[in-house]
């Protein structure tokens, strides 16, 4: 990401002095580039809320409460489909999982206050998690993490409000094929996702074939659980002989958001 390319440390570039404050704005610049411009598909969620049967306000809340792009999209997407609303939810909350991990990843790095930790929690995205990580101290990573998320949250919560609104006075989404637009969000979320390694796209072919195979036999929803499963099979299948597990680049490295090798990130903090 362009935001560590030129940054000075906090090392080099105390609070207050020129440096900083060119590195600041920076950091502001390109948060808001990703924030804002990240926000604007929370218009294809308000037509995919409409799409599910969901009310403008409930589309809303799901956006204010949840804040979690991918998870609303799996969550509307299963209730479109006519999945039960327990499966729908539990797969909605798997996705949402992961931003636990950002959360034991960031912890350290920012120290925000007790005060502050609930508001940021509901601030941690990929988006936020991503900016902040690639900072080069402590400062720089709070602000990116905070004008990411601020930004991000306010112009995903307008959009959506646009587009369930949008989408509620068309009427019938699917007469103008805005059906389709909650999957195909989703697969440009996950798109990127799959250039990242091998193993996510062999997980993320043995998930669908999972999931294929099972929408026979299964009802609506519990596919796309069961296709879960493919994350320990193919780890399985793909781990090196004589390696009992651990210490591998698993994890939060599988997000693309690991620092580099030889750096714990701890020690870059000012």
């Amino acid at each position: 990401m362009s935001v560590e390319r030129d940054l000075p440390t906090l090392a080099e570039a105390p609070a207050g002095t020129a440096p900083a404050r060119k590195a600041a704005a920076a950091v502001v610049r390109d948060s808001l580039g990703i924030g804002l411009t990240v926000g604007v598909s929370g218009l294809a969620f308000g037509v995919a809320g409409s799409t599910a049967h969901l009310s403008v306000w409930q589309t809303c809340a799901l956006s204010l409460l949840v804040f979690t792009g991918a998870s609303q999209f799996a969550l509307v997407s299963a209730l479109a489909a006519g999945a039960a609303l327990p499966a729908a939810v539990l797969g909605a909350l798997f996705l949402g999982a992961r931003n636990a991990f950002y959360g034991l990843r960031l912890g350290p790095r920012l120290e925000l206050s007790r005060l502050t930790r609930p508001f940021a929690a509901h601030l941690m995205i990929d988006e936020s998690a991503a900016v902040a990580l690639t900072q080069p101290d402590r400062r720089t990573a709070r602000l990116g993490f905070a004008v990411t998320g601020i930004s991000l949250f306010a112009t995903w919560n307008l959009c959506t409000l646009a587009g369930a609104l949008g989408a509620d006075a068309l009427g019938d989404p699917a007469v103008y094929g805005l059906d389709a637009a909650g999957p195909a969000v989703f697969l440009a979320l996950l798109a990127p996702r799959l250039r990242e390694g091998a193993t996510e796209l062999k997980v993320a072919v043995v998930g669908a074939a999972l999931a294929l195979a099972a929408t026979v036999v299964l009802p609506t929803g519990v596919p796309v659980l069961l296709s879960i499963a493919a994350v320990p099979i193919v780890l399985a299948a793909t781990r090196p002989r004589g390696r009992s597990g651990g210490g591998g680049p698993g994890g939060p490295a599988g997000s693309g958001l690991a620092t580099a090798p030889g750096h714990t990130g701890k020690e870059d903090l000012g």
